[in-house]
């Protein structure tokens, strides 16, 4: 029978996993800060990401284990909340790693997040799994602590794989909705100089790329971003069209930081190049659907 495990999966991009894979996998078991239950034949078991509390017998002959868990880092880089992004990381990964290694019969496959943001600014160099350069910089930090802290511990029954993941561009959550909103109000133009690079991903291949490397049973670090990095005045000059909307008041680094003071959140989320591109997924023939932004616009407005 085969059982998916999704850790901290009640978010958007848990949502777009059990969608994908509910007629996949015979049981599929959310671990979730909310409360035990069954909906729609889907579990919920409560856990706190930190201890054991019953929770650690459902990774039992499970076949998948994707962990989503960690604190969104939209929010503002107060020393509290730098805690808390780097604490809910190592903590729920370290807190897995010692379920896995209890497990008579552990998870054969464990996908951790990491993300995209682990390579350094970059206007210039295309960043892959094998040439890639990791900058320093407190984002960055994370990152490196959490592959750390996944990888560190070996799981001898269980293969690992770390998921740099863009940002993931879906109809029902994510980056995409307030980007939408922001261009269709008239304020969708570039962010900062606009020349910076966004790596992307349709929520589609977002998943398909997950059951490519699960089928694969492809190991280590893997970038989870299409092949195609564009640049943000690019991709809200494209974005302005499909909404709809004639212009776009460009957000110059001084507007970006009050407006990111005010709605609770960083700058570097928009201004940071990340010039990431999918080298393990495309050497192992990978076929992405969505390859520009044009479509994904396209597939994320329509109806």
């Amino acid at each position: 029978m085969k059982k998916l495990i999704i850790a901290a999966g009640t978010g958007f991009l848990g949502q777009v996993l059990i969608n994908h894979f509910k007629d996949k996998f015979e049981e599929i078991v959310i671990l979730t800060r909310g409360k035990s239950q069954t909906i729609d034949k889907i579990k919920y078991v409560n856990w706190n990401a930190k201890t054991f509390s019953g929770w650690e017998n459902e990774l039992e002959n499970a076949t998948v284990l994707i962990n989503l868990a960690g604190k969104s880092v939209d929010c503002r880089y107060t020393k509290k909340n730098k805690k808390e992004i780097l604490l809910s990381r190592i903590e729920s990964t370290k807190i897995l790693n010692k379920a896995v290694l209890n497990c008579k019969n552990p998870p054969k496959h464990w996908l951790n997040s990491s993300t995209a943001t682990i390579y350094r600014f970059s206007l210039d160099k295309q960043m892959d799994e094998t040439d890639g350069e990791i900058g320093n910089d407190f984002s960055i930090n994370v990152a490196l602590s959490w592959e750390k802290a996944f990888f560190k511990t070996e799981t001898p029954n269980t293969l690992k794989t770390a998921l740099r993941t863009s940002i993931v561009l879906g109809k029902n959550g994510g980056a995409f909705i307030p980007l939408k909103t922001l261009a269709k109000i008239g304020f969708g133009g570039q962010q900062g100089k606009g020349n910076q690079f966004i790596s992307w991903i349709h929520e589609e291949d977002f998943v398909n790329a997950i059951d490519f490397i699960i089928q694969k049973e492809i190991i280590g670090v893997i970038n989870i971003v299409s092949p195609k990095p564009i640049r943000n005045y690019d991709f809200m000059k494209k974005l302005r069209k499909a909404v709809g909307f004639p212009f776009g008041i460009p957000m110059s680094v001084f507007l970006l930081e009050i407006g990111s003071f005010f709605i609770r959140t960083e700058t570097e989320l928009v201004l940071k190049s990340r010039n990431v591109i999918p080298k393990k997924l495309l050497e192992n023939s990978f076929k992405f659907r969505f390859q520009n932004v044009d479509d994904v616009f396209q597939n994320l407005l329509s109806k």
